[in-house]
């Protein structure tokens, strides 16, 4: 039993989704092994972090893209030292959901 402090992060709590839930709900829908679909998600999880860190993007038609974005060479600040430090140009792995999919949450998802 979860007790929380107040309600907002109750609501919080309940609006998220791990991978566990995704696995039971894929096996409930599909009346696969839940073992199964552990080892497919995780399997599927494993493919585009690798593609990615292989420097190639991954597509998904009608869900999104896994894609690799440059961050430019900027200034920062270490405010502890009150000193400037450089922060090279870099990658990280980021998500592009599809058209299909920014519409259906658009609509089917209510502003909070």
């Amino acid at each position: 039993m979860f007790i929380f402090a107040s309600r907002k992060k109750l609501e919080k709590y309940l609006d998220e989704m791990t991978k566990a839930d995704i696995v039971t709900k894929i096996s409930e829908k599909l009346g696969i092994e839940k073992g199964d679909v552990q080892a497919t998600v995780e399997s599927f999880m494993e493919e585009v972090k690798t593609s990615l860190e292989n420097g190639d993007n991954v597509y998904l038609r009608g869900f999104g893209s896994f894609i690799i974005k440059t961050r430019a060479e900027k200034t920062g600040r270490n405010i502890s030292k009150n000193t400037t430090i450089k922060i090279p140009a870099h990658n990280i792995p980021a998500f592009k959901p599809a058209k299909v999919f920014v519409e259906g949450v658009k609509t089917n998802v209510q502003v909070k």
